[in-house]
């Protein structure tokens, strides 16, 4: 029974030695495998904003509308703004977030026809583009008119095509609006037709936009200056309609020569309302100005107060490249690597470029450092070991952190473990051995005494047998 308790806890320790010896010498690759692909899919630089963040800059000019916003389009940073959570009218700047909605649920050469529900539906006073009930258009035709010209009765017609009615099409809306982050928004119809119950903010159609502008075939509508559509059977002869945003109008006293689009809109009780976008040097801003009167001097609320936002942002900030990919940002020693390759550098994968003031000081960067567990060699070139994060300004960047160089694994380090492990085998066997002789040898004398005593017993008996006699 001893025997087999010894067989047992040699067995149990030259296990225990196998498992601490693959941990500590990486016998197994598995922990460098997690090493290297533990952030596999990581392949993009991440960037996150608070996007109910009211945080920003008062801004160092008069604004004449009820709400008013400008972000970078890229990360969605407010930059200045007034009330831009104010519940206010969109008027026909809603139409943006009906054209994404047809260009997401059609084909650009879809062909919709017309209803009489459709064309009747628009109230008198509001633009149209003289549709008559039975005219078929493309879609890509449909979005010129809508977007170009504002012309209401499209968004009924995309309205009855996507959804089968206006109110269900009102409630793709506005599930859409809140997919995007919009907390301030309720639409009715599809054309901003003046509703009580029709309304948005500024933040909220910023946001919106910013939504469109990533898509290119919006993006490529809005920056036209006009568009011609060809005749149809009700109407034989071609339309031709001008861009109703003066921002995009080089013969326009409201031109902006960075202006990239957006959308405008008026009704009496929104009063004038643009959504406007620009692109300077790498820097694509987003300004929303809704509920704007004229100025003092007689002047377009709307156009001045969205001028001066987009200036505002283009004078005072910049797109930076902060941080460039393989800028070394840590170094590690990793303890069970060769000694030529144990100090390793830890680099950036992914460059980092962010909206900042123009006074930005990057050596004010700290950046938050995370490593994987136990990063022990080999380790692969370009293995992902962890990640960095840092604030931008109020935004939240990341970025993986990859190995500078290949890491081998100390043969040393092998060797030694390797005659530890013999050692520690030799000493246990030398210990099952020696008790197997003092139990021979007990067993020998244990033998012979019993032999001894038999002899005795007999000689005992023969004594007292002659005695008797």
């Amino acid at each position: 029974m001893k025997l087999k308790r010894y067989i047992s806890l040699t067995l149990a320790i030259f296990i225990v030695l196998i498992n601490i010896f693959t941990n500590a010498y990486g016998v197994s690759t598995d922990t460098n495998e997690a090493n290297s692909t533990e952030n596999s899919n990581s392949t993009e630089t991440n960037n996150k904003i608070n996007v109910n963040s009211t945080d920003f800059a008062e801004p160092n000019f008069t604004i004449y509308s009820d709400s008013a916003i400008v972000i970078d389009s890229k990360s969605g940073k407010i930059l200045t703004g007034k009330d831009i959570n104010k519940h206010v009218y969109p008027a026909s700047t809603t139409k943006v977030l009906t054209a994404i909605l047809a260009i997401e649920n059609c084909k650009l050469d879809d062909v919709l026809t017309a209803s009489y529900d459709a064309v009747m539906a628009i109230p008198s006073g509001y633009s149209n583009a003289g549709i008559s009930a039975g005219e078929s258009f493309t879609v890509s035709d449909l979005l010129d008119m809508f977007l170009i010209h504002s012309a209401n009765e499209i968004g009924y017609i995309f309205a009855e095509h996507i959804s089968g009615s206006v109110e269900n099409f009102a409630n793709l809306m506005n599930q859409k609006a809140q997919e995007i982050g919009c907390t301030n928004t309720h639409f009715t119809n599809p054309s901003g037709i003046h509703d009580p119950e029709h309304y948005s903010s500024a933040y909220d159609m910023a946001l919106i936009a910013r939504y469109c502008m990533k898509n290119d075939t919006f993006r490529n509508v809005v920056s036209k200056l006009s568009c011609k559509i060809a005749p149809t059977p009700q109407y034989p002869e071609e339309r031709y309609f001008k861009n109703t945003n003066s921002l995009m109008d080089p013969s326009d006293r409201y031109y902006y020569q960075y202006a990239i689009g957006i959308k405008t809109g008026f009704t009496s009780q929104a009063k004038n309302c643009l959504i406007s976008a620009s692109s300077k040097d790498g820097l694509e801003l987003i300004a929303v100005a809704l509920g704007a009167e004229a100025t003092e001097d007689g002047r377009s609320g709307r156009y001045v107060d969205s001028i001066n936002l987009l200036e505002y942002g283009n004078n005072n900030y910049k797109y930076e490249n902060v941080l460039t990919a393989n800028t070394v940002i840590d170094e590690i020693v990793v303890p069970d690597a060769t000694q030529e390759t144990e100090n390793l550098q830890l680099l950036l994968k992914d460059s980092i470029s962010s909206i900042v003031p123009n006074d930005f000081d990057l050596n004010s960067l700290q950046p938050t450092i995370e490593l994987n567990e136990n990063i022990t060699a080999p380790i692969a070139e370009g293995a992902v070991l962890g990640k960095v994060t840092y604030n931008i300004n109020g935004i939240t960047y990341t970025s993986d952190l990859v190995a500078s160089h290949n890491v081998e694994k100390s043969e040393i380090l092998l060797l030694v473990g390797q005659i530890a492990l013999a050692i520690l085998v030799l000493v246990v066997l030398v210990i099952i051995l020696k008790p197997k002789k003092k139990n021979k040898i007990y067993k020998k004398n244990k033998k012979s005494k019993a032999k001894h005593s038999k002899k005795n017993d007999e000689y005992d008996t023969i004594y007292r047998f002659t005695i008797d006699f």
